[in-house]
């Protein structure tokens, strides 16, 4: 049997995280290794604690939920750790900047428990967690005023044909499985392209070449 998924839990409010941890101590393959209150203990507590995942609320205080996931994801030693941000949609609109800095996804916070066990364990596996409809409303928020064209063309210029055909198709959302069906690859070629145009953006996940698809206009907010 494998190890079960370490999770972390950074939320100020305690009984989110009571119910949180309810949940999850009923699931054989998810373990709950720590609580934080605010972003700063989100930090510690990941640096002793190593978890899998850190489901990380974005608002909380001495650090938001942005400021821990920059300082956890640049953290040498911690590099496996993926956080999974927890947001309100109407109200947060720092979920682009949250992916920057190195989340691998995003959560709404009344997900039902379902999604939540899901969304935990995708995470876990390495895989990007976004929701199509809600990535592009907030990614369409903020890359139009912050992307030049001659940027985005040298920073694609690494990129082989194929790699940025990929991309494109990871900015849409489609897995590996898909991405192969649209290309005729197999999925185990596809994979290999993803993880070419991952190290030679510097992207962290599959998460990240979301965020430069939208960056880069090869694919728009509105496709």
């Amino acid at each position: 049997m494998n190890a079960p998924i370490k999770v972390l839990l950074a939320d100020d409010e305690g009984l989110v995280r009571s119910g949180f941890k309810l949940l999850l101590d009923t699931e054989d393959d998810i373990a709950v290794v720590g609580e934080a209150t605010n972003g700063a203990e989100a930090v510690e507590r990941a640096r002793a604690a190593r978890p899998d995942v850190v489901l990380m609320d974005i608002r909380m205080p001495k650090l938001d939920g942005i400021q821990a996931t920059t300082r956890i994801t640049g953290m040498r030693g911690l590099e496996r750790v993926r956080i999974l941000i927890l947001t309100t949609y109407d109200t947060d609109a720092y979920v682009f900047e949250a992916l920057q800095a190195g989340a691998s996804g995003f959560l709404l916070k009344d997900a039902g428990p379902a999604e939540l066990l899901h969304a935990i364990r995708v995470v876990a596996a390495g895989e990007a967690l976004l929701a199509p409809r809600i990535t592009r409303r907030l990614i369409s928020q903020f890359t139009a005023r912050r992307t030049a064209a001659n940027a985005a063309a040298d920073r694609l210029a690494v990129l082989t044909e194929r790699e940025r055909e990929v991309l494109t198709l990871v900015g849409r959302g489609l897995s590996n499985a898909e991405i192969g069906a649209e290309l005729f690859l197999s999925p185990a070629t596809a994979r290999t392209h993803v993880s070419h145009a991952m190290a030679k953006l510097g992207a962290r996940d599959r998460a990240q070449l979301v965020v430069i698809a939208y960056q880069t206009g090869l694919v728009s907010p509105d496709a």
